[in-house]
């Protein structure tokens, strides 16, 4: 058996017990086991670990450890501190793209919203949101860490807030987006891109006060989901400054 010493930085505390936050460590385990391993087994998905050092020397998850080794694991707002860093997986592909579990479907509408290509549906089950995260090459948004763990999952983040705009800043913030927000591009209900319209291609769709008052519209290629800029769209466009300002 080998003792082998770990700290974590940063918010991959939160993924540990509380006892074991910010504090060295100390696991007893089989010979040569790869690095990976007991990081998700004390609690942090590997897509969430940006860093990992041993013994203040980078390396990646395949590294065997060593009886004594002292292993910093570091998130992915704490590597600008780092003097070096062995890249863990390929840079995340752009523009960046999403796939959304089933219990953040206000963060999938947002994120379209915003211009992000993002897939959601309530249906899709882990193994599908797993498989098609990393077919496409696309950011999985979860809350369920055991679902970043697994082994095909590339681009992760496990989303900690409850409400969805601070979700949505997260997100942002995490992938360092505020300069791709292009909002008002794709259609919040299914994700289609939105095409400008000519009013009288629609006309038979508005209601009498729309008619009467709006003459540019767009429509979703997709689902064909008709949008203008209505009563609400001062709150909108408030929203997205505010979520702007925070980026």
């Amino acid at each position: 058996m080998l003792t082998v010493y770990f700290r974590f930085y940063g918010s991959l505390n939160d993924f540990l017990p509380e006892a074991l936050r910010h504090r060295l460590i100390a696991q007893k385990l089989r010979e040569h086991a790869a690095v990976k391993h007991p990081i998700e087994a004390l609690g942090a998905p590997h897509p969430e670990v940006e860093a990992i050092w041993v013994n203040r020397r980078p390396v990646d998850f395949t590294y065997r450890l060593q009886d004594g080794d002292c292993v910093e694991v570091y998130p992915w707002e704490a590597i600008h501190a780092l003097s070096d860093y062995m890249p863990l997986r390929p840079p995340v592909p752009q523009p960046a793209r999403f796939i959304v579990d089933a219990h953040l479907g206000q963060l999938a509408a947002y994120l379209r919203m915003f211009g992000f290509d993002t897939l959601y549906r309530n249906d899709f089950n882990d193994c599908e949101l797993a498989q098609i995260s990393a077919q496409e090459h696309r950011i999985l948004l979860t809350r369920d860490r055991g679902l970043l763990k697994r082994r095909i999952v590339v681009f992760g983040y496990c989303v900690r807030d409850v409400e969805p705009r601070r979700q949505l800043v997260s997100v942002l913030q995490r992938y360092r987006l505020g300069g791709c927000v292009h909002p008002w591009q794709r259609c919040t209900h299914c994700n289609g891109l939105l095409r400008p319209v000519e009013k009288r291609a629609v006309l038979d769709r508005l209601e009498p006060k729309t008619k009467l008052y709006y003459d540019e519209f767009q429509q979703c290629e997709t689902c064909g989901q008709l949008y203008w800029q209505g009563s609400h769209f001062e709150r909108m466009a408030s929203f997205v400054e505010t979520v702007m300002q925070q980026l």
